[in-house]
């Protein structure tokens, strides 16, 4: 009407409305940093009740209810695992196992994604989705067809040209390091690596002359560190805790892994668990160790591997 003034009226508010911008950012940063100490909480604790099982007494295993903390604190628990079985012979097999598919995953598999990457052939792309199928397989339906060939191996382990008569490769060095070498996974990764990268620098390399040998190991490949840190770590730790094919294709103490050689503890009747968790304390701590040197190219190599 003519004459009023006419006065807005304050905006409605809400509870919480009155936070500044800066005051809602600090309470998500807290609500999620309350989510990710739960959750980490949460995968800390199985290794800490490995841990303080491994120094407890049968007593106190025996104990009802369980307790958290060992009543008398058994560090000779350790020394009795190792001496129950040659522990030192397994964890040298694993560590050569390990390491012997480590190197030859990232040269191969390494190799093999550069080509895909940046060679153009006849068939490339089906070769391509033919790794991209494989990562499909389940592990477990490739143990028996991979343990008949390793079993009927020509000329091996008394073998003749048809592959009968003998053992072939079981118990052997062959049977643990050839199978599983060179994994799909890794192939795929270091292709996303190398499709990232700039043409123009082999371009200018083959201008130069550089032999394609020389552009993978001496232009290209340093510049993706991160892909071979991630495939090493993963490489080193499906080895490192492999059991079921080690267990398959060795017979004797002097091939067993470390994996294999924690079973010594468990029997039909019984398990002693303070051993158990004493002898799997000190296989993990390896792989522990390895990922806190290695974790930031680690989370970097998988966060940079997105499908391109």
């Amino acid at each position: 009407m003519a004459g009023t003034d006419l006065v807005a009226a304050p905006p409605r508010t809400t509870p919480g409305s009155s936070r500044t911008p800066a005051a809602r950012r600090r309470l998500e940063r807290g609500a999620l940093y309350l989510v990710l100490t739960v959750i980490a909480v949460v995968m800390v604790v199985p290794f800490v009740w490995m841990i303080l099982t491994s120094l407890k007494t049968p007593q106190d295993l025996a104990a009802t209810p369980p307790s958290f903390l060992p009543a008398q604190w058994a560090w000779g628990n350790y020394a009795e695992a190792l001496a129950a079985a040659p522990f030192l012979t397994y964890a040298r097999n694993s560590l050569i196992i390990a390491v012997s598919h480590t190197a030859i995953n990232l040269v191969i598999a390494s190799m093999a994604g550069y080509a895909l990457a940046r060679l153009r052939f006849r068939g490339s792309e089906l070769v391509f989705i033919g790794f991209v199928a494989a990562l499909m397989i389940p592990t477990y339906t490739k143990i028996i067809p991979e343990f008949l060939i390793v079993r009927f191996m020509p000329l091996f382990g008394g073998n003749d040209i048809l592959g009968q008569g003998g053992t072939g490769w079981l118990d052997t060095w062959w049977a643990l390091i050839v199978p599983g070498a060179v994994t799909p996974f890794a192939v795929f990764l270091f292709r996303q690596f190398y499709l990232d990268l700039p043409v123009e620098l082999e371009e200018a390399a083959r201008l130069d002359g550089v032999s394609e040998l020389g552009i993978w190991a001496r232009i290209m490949t340093p510049l993706v560190k991160p892909a071979f840190i991630t495939v090493a770590l993963l490489t080193f730790e499906s080895s490192w805790n492999n059991f079921l094919w080690p267990l398959l294709v060795t017979r004797t103490d002097s091939m067993r892994v470390i994996q294999v050689g924690l079973s010594v503890f468990r029997t039909e009747n019984d398990t002693q668990w303070a051993f158990l968790m004493a002898g799997t304390t000190l296989a993990t701590v390896p792989m522990v160790v390895l990922f806190l040197l290695g974790q930031k190219y680690f989370v970097r190599g998988f966060a940079n591997a997105g499908i391109k």
